[in-house]
């Protein structure tokens, strides 16, 4: 039987379209012919365990092997007639094929994985391709197919001993680095090396006689049963880990995993493995491997699993998941969202479980999940509402609550005036020791926020829960930040409190893209003298602009600092004190001066105001802007004087930069100062 003719397909741009497409997934044609050899096989065995082949399996292993111009899969699976070629290969039969073919003319995989032309891949790479088959029914013909990337073929008998198909690829110009040892073997490893049937390539080989020799035995690439499709009852905690490391030989152990197994209303198989993450999210993304049917599809997941999920390692398994489409086609697939959604429900029973019989292990292993559950919470509404009930917080001691538990913990004493509970935390225990330390004098609970995701998080549960917040222990003086009842008046002339403002204000370093600002609070005498503070919501719209692009500008204000000078304590009132004594002589005749022109002030602001704006003369006006300004000058020549002065006294430098050492800006040429001024006022 000899026989010529032309591939069933209306269109004669199939063969262009796909040698043409998806340079960057030529690869593929492996893993289709590959996978195809495995089905071959897997139908063997299937129809000998019905009884319709009652014929020797034998040694079912699928070949592959290349030379300088050949790639040849070869399996001894079913094998095909020519009445079977005929219909398989010869018949590309779908509907409007050349409307088709224009439409996705851009999108090989949508023609592969719609109209299961994997075995026409393999065009992608070859400049020819030969199929010799032989069926394995009894007296079957083998046959040889050929065609040289045209719509014609010949189809003729040919001599085959044993049963099963060979496809041999000539290999095109543009496409010899395929004809490489190492190139094969890692696209075997990728795609085919967990096939359910063994594949062989080339020999095992040993170092002998100064090099490396190969034996008589096989090299098989594949696991055949990897971890996932056996059953949990059959795995210990070390098969576990063992696999692990085979997917990701570098990585640290990992702290647990969940073994899928589904099979209603979808089939589904896999392992999760959750990972150690304490920072960078970004380093972990897109661990998990999608497989359908053990054939390898992908390892970008984010947009085909929740966005939180792409955080866990490990493998997924399928037949619902298309082999060959594009990703767009992925996400919308209805399959791969039921599964997305049901492992979303897996990971969080997973979860919840441990947490309720084991909460020690739950507890040690926090600071590595913490990332991924408040990953979770903040990007898939339906995890937030399972995981807070595990969700936990710590404190500075280490101990853990869960949100319930720590709003009963702090209920009676972090309740300010206005009936709101404040959440107190801290993101660096040492740095912000000393606001730590005053929190607790006053029995308040503190919480370690340290993470990357914290600071939205705290965002989020500020939102969800009832009359909260959150406030860094810094950023205020503490008798504020917990307000019971309205903070000590400070009682202070105006006179005293512009001087006591100009001492401080003046001996303020100058620091690049920082601000500073001096108040007065009565904090009472046992209270630190000057206290640096950093206002809770510019400092965390900065640490959030970190991380959401739309937000940089908040990233380019200045950093904010407000100075607060305790006037109840006794070095303020010693400072004031001296610098009465020092300036009062210099600064009485200036301010006298301005007691008149504020006097002068007021009474043409009275009159003004009794005026609309039109009925303001011109002389008025001027008569306003003149009194302004000398006030303005009598201040500057106060403030010279005050600052003199405040240059003069180490106290008070002194107490800046304790204040600035407490939040670590004072470095350099001034941190070497004030150690030198210490030793100064020890003498």
């Amino acid at each position: 039987m000899n026989k010529n003719g032309n591939i069933g397909v209306t269109s004669e741009n199939i063969f262009p379209i796909i040698k043409k497409f998806l340079y960057s997934d030529h690869e593929i044609f492996l893993r289709e012919l590959v996978s195809n050899a495995v089905d071959a096989t897997q139908k063997l065995k299937t129809l000998a365990s019905v009884g319709e082949f009652k014929g020797e399996m034998g040694d079912l292993t699928v070949r592959v092997k290349f030379d300088d111009q050949t790639i040849t899969i070869s399996d001894r699976g079913i094998g095909m007639t020519a009445e079977e070629i005929d219909k398989y290969i010869n018949q590309i039969a779908f509907s409007g094929a050349e409307e088709f073919v224009e439409k996705y003319k851009n999108d090989a995989a949508a023609i592969i994985g719609h109209f299961g032309l994997g075995f026409y891949s393999s065009f992608m790479v070859s400049k020819k391709v030969e199929i010799v088959t032989k069926s394995y029914k009894e007296g079957a013909q083998a046959v040889k197919w050929s065609c040289d990337g045209t719509p014609t073929y010949t189809l003729e008998e040919t001599e085959k001993a044993d049963r099963g198909t060979d496809i041999i690829l000539y290999i095109d110009d543009e496409n010899k680095d395929f004809l490489n040892q190492q190139k094969i073997t890692d696209l075997l490893k990728k795609y085919c090396r967990f096939l359910p049937v063994p594949i062989a390539f080339g020999k095992k080989q040993e170092w002998k006689d100064g090099k490396y020799v190969d034996t008589d035995e096989d090299n098989i690439i594949n696991d055949t049963t990897p971890a996932w499709v056996r059953k949990p009852a059959d795995l210990k905690d070390e098969d576990y880990k063992k696999f692990y490391q085979e997917l990701y030989p570098m990585s640290d152990e990992p702290l647990f995993w969940i073994h899928l197994n589904v099979d209603y209303p979808f089939n589904l198989t896999g392992i999760l493995y959750f990972p150690r993450i304490k920072s960078n999210i970004d380093l972990h993304r897109n661990k998990i491997q999608l497989y359908c049917n053990q054939v390898f599809v992908t390892d970008s997941v984010e947009g085909i699993v929740p966005e939180f999920l792409t955080l866990l390692h490990g493998v997924i398994d399928s037949p619902d998941i298309p082999l060959n489409v594009s990703r767009s086609y992925l996400q919308s697939d209805q399959n791969v969202k039921k599964i997305s959604s049901h492992i979303t429900k897996k990971v969080a029973d997973r979860l919840e479980e441990i947490f309720k019989t084991d909460r020690k292990q739950f507890e040690e292993k926090w600071d590595y999940l913490k990332l991924f559950i408040q990953y979770g919470m903040l990007t898939d509404e339906k995890f937030y509402d399972r995981a807070v009930k595990f969700a936990l917080l710590k404190d500075i001691d280490d101990k853990y609550y869960t949100l319930d538990e720590y709003k009963t913990l702090i209920k009676d004493n972090q309740t300010d005036k206005d009936g709101t509970l404040v959440y107190l935390y801290t993101t660096n225990k040492n740095e912000q020791y000393s606001y730590i330390q005053a929190a607790k004098d006053k029995g308040y609970s503190v919480l370690v926020m340290n993470g990357q995701l914290d600071v939205h998080a705290i965002g989020q549960l500020e939102q969800k829960l009832d009359k909260v917040r959150f406030v860094r222990v810094d950023s205020d003086t503490i008798d504020r930040l917990i307000a019971k009842e309205d903070v000590g008046k400070v009682s202070l002339e105006e006179q005293q409190r512009e001087a006591l403002q100009e001492i401080f204000k003046s001996q303020l370093p100058k620091l690049e893209k920082t601000e500073f600002m001096v108040t007065l609070e009565a904090l009472g005498e046992n209270s630190n003298p000057v206290v640096l503070t950093q206002g809770e919501y510019m400092r965390r719209m900065r640490e959030m602009s970190a991380m959401q692009p739309g937000m940089s500008f908040y990233g380019e204000m200045p950093d904010s600092y407000n100075l607060v000078i305790n006037t109840d304590h006794a070095l303020v009132k010693d400072i004031l004190a001296s610098e009465e004594s020092a300036c009062n002589e210099k600064l009485q005749p200036i301010l006298a001066d301005m007691k008149g022109w504020k006097a002068r002030q007021s009474d043409l602001r009275e009159t003004q105001n009794s005026k609309k704006e039109e009925e303001i003369t011109e002389a008025e006006k001027e008569d306003m802007t003149n009194t302004n300004k000398k006030i303005a000058e009598l201040r500057v020549e106060c403030n010279k004087i005050i600052a003199e002065y405040a240059a003069s006294n180490k106290k008070v430098s002194q107490l800046i930069d304790l204040a600035l050492l407490s939040n670590g800006l004072l470095k350099g040429e001034a941190l070497s100062n004030f150690i030198k001024r210490s030793v100064d006022l020890i003498h």
